[in-house]
This record gives C-alpha cells, sequence and structure tokens, in this order.
C-alpha cells in the first residue's frame, strides 16, 4: 500500500501558470476572413493569425494555420523556420489562459542565434511589431490560437474584452467541416486513457500497475490497445497524440 500511495503522490506535479493582464478590442462576429478583418481593424492592429494550438506531432506552422492575412513571404520563410510549436508566444499560452502581450519577437524562439534575430527583424520590417494572443476552444474542445499583430501600444482591458467575445462569436459560428478533425477514428477506454496518463508522467508499466491495481501484464496490454487506436509505434508517440486529442 505505501508503495502505490508513493507512486501516487510522486507524480504530483505544482504546475507554475503566470498570470498575464487581459487586454485589446473588437465588436461582435460574421464569419471567416471577413470578420477577422473587421475585428482587427476596430483593434487598432493590422494582420492576424487564427490557427490550432501545435500539439504533439501536428508542429508545423502551415497545417495549423486556418486564416491569416500575413503577407506570403513571411509565411513561407516561417514555415521553413519551423519555430511555431517552440516560439515565445506558443510557449507562454502554455502557462496561461489569460491573453497575452508581447512586444518583441512573439513568434520566434528563445535561441539567440542568428536564424532567429534574422526571423524577429523579418516580422518588423512586416510590420508585425506588437502582438496580442489568447486561446479559446469550441465545443469538442479543440483549442486555438487568436493573435493580432501591429505597431499598436498594450490594449486596455476593455478592448480585450471586447476582441475576446467577438472571437468567441466567430469561433462558434465557423462550421465544423472547416476544423480539422481532431480525434482518434477509434475511442478509447477509461483504462487506456489512464495507462496513457501515467505513462506521460513518467512512470513505467510496472509502477502504474501498483498505483491502478492492475498486474504489469494488463497495463502492457492497455498501452499496446490505445497505441492501436492512436496508430502510434511506441507509448511517446501516443502520449504526443493523445495530448494532441486532448484526452490526456
Amino acid at each position: 500500500m505505501k508503495r502505490r500511495e508513493r507512486a501516487v503522490r510522486d507524480c504530483a506535479d505544482d504546475a507554475a501558470f503566470s498570470e498575464f493582464e487581459a487586454r485589446s478590442a473588437g465588436i461582435s462576429a460574421l464569419d471567416g476572413t471577413s470578420r477577422l478583418d473587421e475585428l482587427t481593424k476596430a483593434a487598432g492592429f493590422e494582420f492576424y493569425l487564427f490557427s490550432v494550438f501545435p500539439r504533439g506531432d501536428r508542429t508545423a506552422f502551415l497545417e495549423n494555420k486556418l486564416i491569416s492575412n500575413w503577407p506570403q513571404s513571411l509565411v513561407n520563410f516561417y514555415e521553413e523556420a519551423d519555430l511555431f510549436y517552440c516560439s515565445r508566444v506558443v510557449a507562454v499560452m502554455k502557462r496561461t489562459i489569460m491573453p497575452v502581450f508581447c512586444e518583441e519577437g512573439p513568434f520566434g524562439g528563445n535561441a539567440a542565434n542568428q536564424e532567429n534575430r534574422r526571423l524577429n527583424t523579418m516580422f518588423q520590417m512586416h510590420g508585425l511589431k506588437h502582438t496580442f494572443a489568447f486561446t479559446l476552444h469550441d465545443a469538442d474542445l479543440k483549442q486555438y490560437i487568436f493573435a493580432f499583430s501591429g505597431a499598436r501600444a498594450t490594449p486596455s482591458r476593455e478592448e480585450a474584452m471586447m476582441l475576446l467575445y467577438g472571437c468567441m462569436e466567430l469561433l462558434d459560428t465557423l462550421p465544423s467541416d472547416e476544423k480539422p478533425e481532431d480525434r482518434p477514428s477509434e475511442s478509447l477506454t477509461r483504462r487506456e486513457i489512464e495507462c496513457l496518463r501515467w505513462s506521460a508522467a513518467g512512470k513505467s508499466s510496472d509502477e502504474i500497475a501498483i498505483i491502478l491495481d492492475l498486474s504489469s501484464h494488463t497495463v502492457v496490454g492497455y498501452l499496446k490497445s490505445a497505441m492501436r487506436k492512436l496508430d502510434s509505434v511506441n507509448r511517446m508517440q501516443a502520449v504526443a497524440r493523445a495530448f494532441r486529442y486532448r484526452l490526456l
């Protein structure tokens, strides 16, 4: 019993969440590009990006981007740089549910290398100097990023609430067939998800067996079944896809 309690306790992890002040502008909602154009102009920004939140094995910029008015040359360069999933703004939004305002290099990484400096310079040259961004999820719990860029200063709290609500309305009216399919072809059982969750926490099959009061053989069976349903070749890939599908 003590081994089981210790295994559970060892997995307890106090995640630190940074709080940010909500700020920016908006109106109501209609649909797609024209609606984002309206919201962006009303907020005093020039550029917008509406994308899926990058997760697991879905990290490339173009496979996540849904609607944007970024210059095509910038889109191409950013796709080649492959920094979206590890950009500063995405890293910050993984730690908070509050909107964030970035004044410098929000779409670049944290590395102080020449490519990163060149990328930040390119964003500045195209007019994407400051960025206000936040995440929203739809009724299916799929998570998205809304980012508005330009030269304006930090929006007020009231402006932020208006823009946030406008994007909520837009997301709610977006047809489901325009959203990427984000679920496995076959549903996972509760036990399979539990085993994946503990595997994601770094527990071995023997440790998971202690925690869930199962045999190691049974745990291995659940994990193999989960890997098959998630079309994965190993546990790490299965865990990554489970996070992508918001199963964990």
